[in-house]
């Protein structure tokens, strides 16, 4: 065959399928940029630290705040003193300080915390409503120990009341099993026909 004879076949353009590289990558893209990889990854690490953190610190700040709280309150009752006013019949059930019906000059607050619940009752009763009472509680009078005074120093700074000399003391002390309240009685027996009832009801969640 001559020169002239032979046919010349037209270079043909790479198909799309083509596996030749098209790029210094080979998959026609930039390499990636590194600041954006960092950028990336402290994002990430920002991210779960936050979630693991956050949480975390909220629990440590409520138990102290939960703290600071019963204390607060606890020291807005003592500023603030007794109430002049009946408890509501749910706080005498369960404070179980069952208060005579014949009773007047009643006071009494409340004191709730992480550690304990209290409730501060004083009032001035009959001999008979007196009985009543220590009935109520799960008593008697046989129980009242002449010149004992059972409410504690702490709880006297916080009611102000006083226990001091000159003034016929008796009192005791009724415990029951956790849950149930504990209470610490004083009456003043000075005058046996109008006693006066200091009580403090303390519960333990």
């Amino acid at each position: 065959m001559t020169a002239a004879e032979h046919h010349v076949v037209p270079r043909q353009p790479p198909s799309s399928g083509s596996s030749e590289p098209s790029g210094p990558s080979g998959n026609g893209t930039p390499p990636q940029d590194r600041r954006s990889v960092i950028r990336r990854r402290l994002i990430t690490l920002t991210i779960i630290v936050l979630l693991i953190g956050i949480p975390a610190g909220y629990l440590v700040i409520s138990a102290g705040q939960s703290r600071r709280s019963g204390k607060d309150k606890e020291a807005e009752a003592a500023a603030q003193g007794l109430r002049e006013d009946w408890p509501s019949g749910m706080q005498r059930r369960i404070f179980e300080l069952p208060i005579p019906g014949n009773a007047v000059g009643v006071q009494y607050y409340e004191t709730n915390n992480w550690k304990a619940s209290r409730m501060y009752v004083k009032f001035r009763t009959t001999s008979a409503g007196l009985d009543r009472f220590l009935s109520g509680v799960g008593t008697g009078r046989a129980a009242l120990e002449t010149g004992k005074v059972t409410i504690s120093e702490r709880d006297v700074k916080i009611t102000g009341w006083y226990f001091g000399p000159g003034v016929h003391w008796a009192g005791t002390v009724h415990k029951n099993k956790d849950p149930r309240p504990t209470q610490s009685i004083t009456v003043n027996m000075t005058d046996p026909a109008a006693p006066v009832v200091y009580a403090v009801s303390a519960a333990t969640p």
